[in-house]
């Protein structure tokens, strides 16, 4: 015997049509009601995505891959002042974002640093940012990166999307393995 397609019944029920998926007319218009919010939450959801700007898609991947930057830095110290601050840590930046927005999303430019002292109140604590930048992704990295200070970014919405992904999926690898 079949169950009752609305998802507040779920009875079982003898079909008295070979087509009948609910078991009363009241759940048919239950049914029909539940049908019309998922379709419409979908299409919504599409509306919303379309009227999406690069910029609101940039926004975006700047949350997902700041909260990677804290993942993978995760129980270590800050990269200026050297202290453990635990969930207190931010993605700081060595070259700012406003300044130089292709290096926004390099991994090697950003770096968890305590969030009030060094990021807030020093502005990122670059003197002490740079000798520790250098240490922890070595001198030939470091160049790399000052090499690619001036390169633009141009990143159109699908591609942007694909980083979103690989972010997303980067940061439950991270979550799985440090236990979060």
């Amino acid at each position: 015997m079949p169950k009752c397609k609305n998802a507040e019944c779920k009875k079982t029920f003898e079909r008295l049509r070979s087509n009948q998926i609910v078991c009363s007319p009241g759940c048919a218009y239950a049914y029909t009601k539940q049908l019309k919010t998922k379709d419409w939450n979908k299409e919504k959801a599409k509306r919303k995505k379309a009227l999406k700007t690069t910029q609101d898609h940039l926004k975006d991947l700047q949350l997902i891959f700041n909260r990677y930057i804290r993942t993978r830095d995760y129980g270590k110290p800050c990269i200026s002042c050297g202290k453990l601050h635990g969930l207190r840590m931010t993605a700081g930046h060595y070259y700012s974002v406003g300044s130089y927005p292709n290096l926004r999303f390099d991994p090697d430019n950003v770096h968890g640093q305590c969030w009030y002292n060094c990021n807030k109140n020093k502005r990122g604590n670059l003197a002490e940012y740079l000798p520790n930048l250098v240490a922890k992704v070595g001198q030939d990295r470091y160049k790399a990166l000052e090499a690619k200070r001036n390169e633009p970014l141009r990143l159109s919405i699908p591609e942007i999307d694909e980083l979103k992904r690989k972010y997303k999926e980067l940061i439950k690898q991270l979550e799985k393995e440090k236990g979060l």
